[in-house]
């Protein structure tokens, strides 16, 4: 075991490398100067000498290859530079934003795990009954609802609820407060964005456990366990939920990364000050050094994920890491 994550682990570097090639490279080759692009932005003259300044404290007159070196030299040292439009330095500026998504995108998961896999896999071991197609409408409702829509609906409920009830229609706060500095108000803030995006997010999760349960449902062991005698959830519990669940993994690792930098929608409905908006306004502003830096957070949060994933096939599957 230890063995295969140190592998998995070196192999993370590489890929690191190659992205960060990857992202320098597409950066580059975005037409016009971006010097010129941004002192101009407002229609205004400027002059060669503001233009050689910038670019010699973007460090763009170096040679590309020394460019691409101390890139990633700061990458790896967290060192991202000052932001070109708030004059901050980019790791402050994500690490005020980072917080509201990843909170957003644990909650949302930790929602859909507990939704969707007992869902899901009732929904198999009931195939063709009444609640095999409840599960299945609510599954195909979360996917094919805009997720503007729904939180929208959401904060029209809320205030609906609260009105009838106490006569006084209550809305959500709509400045964020750190979970351990105000527990309540930290997730009033925030309960109603997790629950929004954790229902879209269980529902792909909750077809993907209802398809992988009856496929492994249908397998010889499974027929084999049952002629010896085993009880029924010991059968379902040891040998078809942990094989079922190799898919269910990857999809979850899949949508908790990109809902670290793809709330944007949710984050401009609950007017949340997350790593999404951050990533519309480096690019509306035209800051290629926060852009920069926001992509290859969003890379090295997939090759986290992904690592974590490889483990947990592991875990949940002996015969990977033996081979």
């Amino acid at each position: 075991m230890y063995r295969y994550i140190v592998t998995r682990l070196l192999l993370a570097v590489p890929t690191l490398v190659g992205a960060a090639a990857l992202v320098f490279i597409l950066m580059r080759l975005i037409p016009g100067d971006v010097c010129i692009i941004r002192m101009g932005s407002g229609g205004s003259h400027v002059s060669q000498a503001a233009v050689d300044a910038c670019r010699q404290q973007l460090g763009l007159n170096d040679h590309i290859f020394v460019q691409f070196l101390s890139f990633l030299g700061n990458y790896f040292t967290f060192d991202f530079g000052i932001s070109m439009w708030s004059g901050r330095p980019v790791v402050q500026e994500i690490a005020t934003r980072l917080p509201v998504s990843l909170q957003i995108a644990v909650m949302a998961t930790l929602i859909a795990v507990v939704i969707a896999i007992p869902l899901g896999t009732i929904s198999a071991l009931r195939e063709n009954t009444w609640l095999d197609h409840v599960v299945r409408v609510v599954a195909v409702a979360g996917i094919a609802t805009p997720s503007f829509w729904l939180g929208i609906m959401s904060i029209v409920l809320v205030l609906d609820i609260t009105y009838l009830a106490t006569g006084k229609a209550w809305m959500p706060p709509i400045d964020y407060v750190s979970f351990w500095q105000d527990p309540i108000r930290n997730l009033s803030v925030v309960a109603l964005p997790a629950l929004t995006v954790g229902y879209r997010y269980s529902a792909v999760t909750m077809r993907m456990t209802r398809s992988a349960m009856l496929e492994v449902m249908r397998e010889d062991y499974i027929r084999t366990a049952r002629s010896k005698g085993l009880l029924e959830h010991i059968i379902v519990n040891r040998h078809a939920l942990k094989n079922a669940l190799l898919p269910v993994v990857t999809l979850i690792g899949i949508e908790f990364a990109f809902l670290i930098g793809g709330l944007v929608v949710t984050e401009q409905v609950f007017n949340l000050n997350g790593i999404g908006r951050l990533f519309v306004q480096a690019v509306q502003n035209q800051d290629n050094v926060l852009t920069q830096a926001l992509t290859m957070l969003v890379v090295l949060i997939f090759v986290v994920t992904n690592l974590v994933v490889d483990v947990l096939y592991a875990w949940l599957d002996p015969r990977i890491r033996y081979s």
